[in-house]
């Protein structure tokens, strides 16, 4: 938190903020009031109640504070909602028919932004306060998705666009690729008109998940959901959505993609996050041998990092299944001796898929021994009678 004395009017205060935001490179900015979000709080709790959240338990730990800023930092009286453009330079959903090939969310394929946006906002706060407020004492405190705090409905609160029927937000100038980030202040600024939903009938997002993560316009399973599965989900990936993920091995955009309103999506500014080539169109077999430190030194700065690499190596194993590639056999083979029991369960899946069925009986009588229950049941649950169906 910063604390400062100013001398600026709350219009001039405004004015300034989003010159500083531009100054960072932000491509959408708008204020909301803290209490413009009334309705977030109990949608919330009805979606944890109905236990679509799966395991993050960080939803239902923090959902009092979630529900309203206030609840968090009672002295708060304005937000400022910023967005910054990640749009892509291609189509992200091309790489799926390349199944020999990871593919990794937009987002995740460069440093983290979670530290990019933070930094930006730390140094538009530290000039702001100084100079900020008509009277008395200035305070902000900045978020970066790391907060109980509903970014998308005070985005949409702010102007920034609408919580779309995917229930990411929607811009008219970015399509469905926006990073948020938030400065919070006890000052009472002049806020912003909340955007309307402009969806209409289309239902374009609904029908290119997979998964079939979306029960109803508006509301998501994250139990369901790619980007779920891949990333928050701690243990085996639920048998009969495995042939569901294809090669998405970090994340999914398929929802996000198939928006109409990307079309209108201009390239970010020079800001905008670059992509490392390394993580593009990486191929399945050179990400199945990285062991730990080759995982971390690959993913450094990056978010894949996050998950470790037994719970990356369960998804690249998954995605050797998904290919049809029988050549792959052999990187998911090299995994049964694996230490982790989430790697060695997920590459005898990704065997039952490759491999013909006299080779994967042999090799499940030689693992007969295996201590572990959940990758003894990949072995018994795993069909015999022929190779490269789902199960």
């Amino acid at each position: 938190m910063l604390r400062g004395s100013g001398f600026l009017t709350p219009e001039a205060a405004r004015d300034y903020l989003f010159a500083l935001a531009r100054e960072e490179g932000f491509d959408a900015m708008g204020i909301a009031r803290a209490d413009a979000i009334p309705h977030a709080g109990p949608r919330l709790i009805q979606w944890i109640s109905e236990g679509a959240h799966g395991e993050m338990d960080w939803m239902p730990d923090t959902a009092a504070r979630r529900a309203a800023p206030a609840n968090m930092w009672p002295d708060v009286a304005s937000i400022l909602m910023l967005g910054l453009n990640y749009g892509p330079d291609e189509d992200p959903r091309a790489l799926l028919g390349q199944p020999t090939r990871g593919t990794i969310s937009v987002y995740a394929r460069g440093d983290d932004y979670h530290e990019l946006i933070k930094g930006k906002l730390k140094r538009i706060a530290s000039r702001f306060v100084p100079r900020a407020g008509a009277a008395g004492t200035v305070e902000v405190k900045v978020f970066v998705d790391t907060a109980p705090l509903m970014e998308k409905p005070l985005a949409e609160a702010a102007g920034l666009g609408w919580q779309g029927k995917h229930t990411n937000l929607v811009s008219r100038d970015k399509g469905s690729w926006l990073f948020l980030g938030a400065i919070a202040t006890n000052l009472a600024l002049p806020p912003d008109d909340a955007e309307v939903d402009h969806c209409g009938s289309c239902r374009a997002c609904l029908d290119a998940c997979p998964t079939g993560a979306f029960p109803a316009p508006y509301r998501i399973d994250a139990r369901r959901c790619i980007s779920y599965l891949t990333i928050e989900l701690k243990g085996a990936i639920p048998r009969e959505l495995r042939p569901l993920v294809g090669n998405r091995i970090y994340g999914c955009d398929d929802c996000l993609a198939a928006c109409p309103w990307n079309k209108f999506a201009a390239l970010g500014r020079e800001m905008r996050l670059s992509a490392r080539d390394e993580n593009r169109a990486p191929t399945l077999a050179e990400l199945a041998r990285l062991d730990d430190a080759a995982f971390r030194a690959r993913f450094s700065k990056s978010p894949v990092k996050r998950i470790g690499r037994a719970r990356f190596l369960r998804n690249v194993l998954v995605a050797i299944g998904n290919s049809g590639e029988a050549g792959l056999a052999v990187e998911a083979e090299r995994h049964l001796g694996d230490g982790h029991p989430l790697v060695r369960g997920a590459a005898v899946w990704a065997l039952s898929r490759l491999l013909p069925p006299a080779d994967f009986a042999a090799l499940r009588a030689a693992h007969a021994g295996e201590a572990d229950a959940q990758v003894s049941a990949e072995w018994r649950q795993a069909p015999t009678d022929s190779a490269g169906e789902a199960p």
